[in-house]
């Protein structure tokens, strides 16, 4: 049983803001108010890495916290895409094998992590890191209509990302929060 006390610490408050950001990151996309949804986004992605921060500097990581995390991001992602494809569906489609491979490279582990442990998996291993890092700017750079081939990147960084989570999964017995990479899944394994 999760006690109040845990549930509502800094850092939960703040992934649990980030998940309460999808309907307002929708609305703004449905209503093509792209200038406010780029600063709510902005924002969005502060709350990312701000609940990371709090867990670690006030000393709060817990598996809770983690899941909180990984859930938010998983709802976030899934309102970007929906967000792109409402408010740049020409762009979407041009960029369409790119865009297909890098939520493929988001949902696949999941999907994975689901059937094997019947939960999410919340691994934050560092190519994901770095995947989501280099999609988000992908994103700001190719819908802003500056730049295209981040996306490209993207996508490729997104896949070896995937296979690496995918196989932690296959190579854990039992499902474990923070795995930072498959080296330290070998050491959990």
């Amino acid at each position: 049983m999760i006690n109040k006390k845990d549930f509502f610490n800094p850092p939960n408050i703040v992934s649990i803001v980030r998940v309460f950001m999808a309907p307002v990151l929708l609305l703004l996309a449905y209503h093509h108010s792209v200038t406010a949804y780029f600063i709510v986004l902005v924002f969005t992605l502060f709350t990312d890495v701000l609940d990371g921060f709090l867990a670690r500097h006030l000393n709060m990581i817990t598996e809770l916290g983690s899941h909180l995390d990984s859930w938010g991001d998983f709802i976030i992602y899934t309102t970007l895409a929906i967000s792109a494809w409402w408010m740049w569906p020409d762009m979407i489609q041009e960029e369409m094998l790119y865009v297909v491979l890098i939520i493929l490279s988001f949902v696949v582990p999941v999907i994975v992590g689901l059937i094997k442990f019947r939960t999410l998996t919340s691994y934050h291993t560092w190519s994901v890191k770095l995947a989501v890092f280099l999609t988000l700017i992908s994103y700001i750079a190719v819908f802003t209509g500056w730049l295209r081939w981040p996306i490209y990147m993207a996508a490729a960084v997104s896949v070896i990302a995937a296979i690496e989570e995918v196989a932690i999964t296959l190579i854990m017995k039992h499902e474990h929060a923070d795995v930072r990479s498959f080296i330290h899944a070998l050491h959990y394994k």
